[in-house]
């Protein structure tokens, strides 16, 4: 067939066009000169590997595919076969890989708010105040309630108001009948002098308690500020109202108590020593000067106090830690319906030097952090003129504020002086106590244990302190007995 001169060109255009159509698919060269199927397929690995330098340059016609795929691949801003409404739409030029890279971390952030308003709500639908009701300050409380009733069991009534945070001050407060314990600690906590006691969140005597000679306050009563401060107001110390309802109502005594004014002393001693464990500041309220009995009172609780609970847990015995270890509180001394001569430099000067005299064997902070020289009640006198100044404050008698005890114009004083107030040799009653209230609210806030407590922690510490403090004097009373 080949000395034909029409077989031959017609075997040639025919191999010439599947040469074509491969070379299509294999993006080969046209022109290649080939005689038979076995040269086609040697020569197809060297059209392949020819295809960049040999076709690029010369080739201007747009047949290549994956440019146009790639070029696609960058308008839709995903791979190919990626819906549409899954793929992110790009912000700008950029490529969209970066922006998919730079969408990954946010998914986890979506899910740790979900975690935080509730897994079941989805993230479109969470409702703007479920997520700020964490911001908001904690309850405040109307009124006070009960730590202690008057059974001298536990309540837990006062655990709802309590949080996870640190900054707290723990004030305690003990006295005698009468002394305006739980007025003081309404001033000091959430009232002033000019409203009315009957809406005092301790509740103080009625005039009708005060001449039966009773007492309002039963057991512990607790009562926490929106600035932190736990304040807690106690029954009178050795209180004979207590004892006389003991007595007529013929109430069933412990087995450890065989008579009621021991019982009566044993409560008192056991909450005094309470409140010397647990609180930061703890104030002993008097309405003279003074009473032997109640440092005789205040000595006795110190011994009976429970030793600080080591960070180990080990049992160190009744002795304690080491020196340094132990904790105590700083005690206020506070004379509280103070007459004009008790504000006399003299008389004053005197008063610390016998109160510095009895607790001088005491291991209470009852000096060194309280003074009535910074508070500008006798600005007459230096700051050292108190050589041993003890934790002590005046409270002079509560006045109405409608009557200041004015002067009123004589026969033979001019009408001038009918004006101003009469000289009482003292602030007035509100600003005293102002200045007791801004002394006790930058008491140092001693660490009360071995490990840093909330004021949650602080509840469960100080149920573990009652139930001890409880065991401990029923056995001291039991081996009185015995001896």
């Amino acid at each position: 067939m080949s000395e034909s001169g029409h077989s031959q060109p017609g075997m040639y255009g025919q191999g010439r066009r599947r040469r074509r159509r491969r070379g299509d698919r294999d993006a080969g060269p046209p022109g290649q000169n080939l005689s038979g199927p076995s040269r086609d397929r040697e020569y197809q690995p060297r059209e392949r590997r020819a295809k960049p330098s040999q076709h690029a340059p010369v080739s201007g016609a747009p047949v290549l595919e994956k440019p146009i795929m790639l070029m696609k691949a960058r308008d839709d801003g995903g791979k190919p076969g990626t819906p549409p409404e899954v793929t992110p739409q790009p912000s700008g030029p950029g490529p969209s890989k970066i922006e998919r890279e730079g969408q990954r971390p946010t998914q986890p952030v979506y899910q740790i708010q979900n975690r935080g308003m509730g897994a079941s709500a989805p993230s479109s639908a969470v409702d703007p105040m479920v997520g700020q009701s964490k911001l908001l300050p904690p309850e405040k409380m109307k009124h006070s309630i009960k730590l202690v009733d008057d059974q001298m069991n536990w309540c837990d009534s006062a655990m709802e108001y309590l949080r996870d945070q640190t900054d707290m001050l723990v004030v305690g407060v003990i006295g005698l009948q009468g002394t305006g314990k739980s007025t003081i600690m309404s001033l000091l906590s959430a009232n002033t002098p000019e409203e009315d006691q009957r809406g005092y969140v301790f509740r103080a005597q009625t005039q009708e308690i005060k001449e039966r000679g009773g007492n309002q306050s039963t057991g512990i009563d607790f009562f926490i500020t929106q600035e932190r401060v736990i304040f807690l107001d106690t029954q009178p110390m050795l209180s004979p109202s207590i004892l006389d309802h003991l007595i007529n109502n013929d109430r069933k005594l412990p087995p450890e108590y065989n008579l009621p004014h021991t019982y009566v002393e044993m409560q008192s001693l056991q909450i005094a020593a309470f409140l010397f464990t647990v609180c930061h500041v703890v104030i002993v309220v008097q309405d003279w000067f003074t009473d032997l009995n109640v440092y005789r009172f205040l000595q006795t609780a110190e011994m009976l106090k429970p030793s600080t609970p080591s960070a180990s847990h080990d049992s160190t015995g009744s002795s304690g830690n080491d020196d340094g270890a132990e904790y105590y509180p700083h005690i206020v001394f506070l004379q509280n319906k103070a007459r004009r001569d008790d504000f006399c430099p003299r008389n004053l000067k005197n008063m610390h030097i016998v109160i510095d005299k009895l607790m001088v064997h005491s291991h209470l902070k009852y000096k060194g952090t309280l003074s009535m020289m910074d508070c500008n009640i006798f600005p007459g006198l230096g700051q050292n003129y108190l050589s041993t100044e003890v934790n002590m404050f005046l409270l002079p008698v509560q006045e109405n504020d409608g009557e200041e005890n004015l002067i009123k114009a004589g026969s033979g004083t001019y009408p001038l002086f009918s004006l101003l107030p009469g000289y009482r040799g003292h602030p007035s009653f509100s600003t005293t106590v102002s200045k007791l209230r801004s002394q006790i609210l930058a008491m140092p806030r001693c660490q009360l244990s071995h490990t840093i407590l909330t004021e949650k922690n602080w509840f469960h510490y100080a149920a573990r302190i009652w139930d001890g403090v409880k065991k401990s004097t029923a056995l001291s009373e039991y081996s009185r007995l015995l001896s």
